[in-house]
């Protein structure tokens, strides 16, 4: 499996409180340039928009403290990868929903740690979702 090497860091901080805080302020900045819904462009699927907003109801729903901070400090790692990858990735129907393909993204942060990038298309709308990242 290739893994694309991202240049942005991962957010820095051990306190889910300052993490947050920070990740916030980055969905913040992309907020600040649309009107509408958050969203970046990536290369891959040809400069189509991600639609990020999904991505923080996944966060809320997770109970576990520490599963928050670890997939929160990844936020920037994974916006680069959504970005800037032409990698092939993981694709699979989503076993839930048959009109949901499933998107994994593999990428790695400049200190070598490996993590995992998750977008879901809607087959009938054609619209994608950044739903989640974690580490590998």
């Amino acid at each position: 499996m290739q893994y694309y090497q991202a240049r942005a860091g991962k957010v820095p901080g051990t306190d889910l409180k300052e993490i947050f805080k920070r990740a916030k302020k980055i969905y913040d900045a992309i907020c600040g340039r649309s009107k509408r819904r958050a969203h970046i462009r990536s290369k891959y699927f040809k400069k189509q928009k991600i639609f990020l907003g999904l991505f923080w109801h996944h966060i809320d729903d997770k109970l576990n403290r520490a599963d928050k901070i670890r997939r929160l400090k990844c936020l920037p790692c994974a916006l680069d990868v959504i970005q800037n990858s032409c990698l092939v990735p993981e694709i699979r129907k989503n076993p839930n929903k048959n009109s949901e393909i499933l998107y994994r993204f593999r990428g790695k942060t400049p200190n070598g740690e490996l993590f995992v990038v998750q977008i879901k298309e809607n087959i009938k709308t054609d619209e994608k979702f950044f739903i989640s990242v974690y580490p590998e």
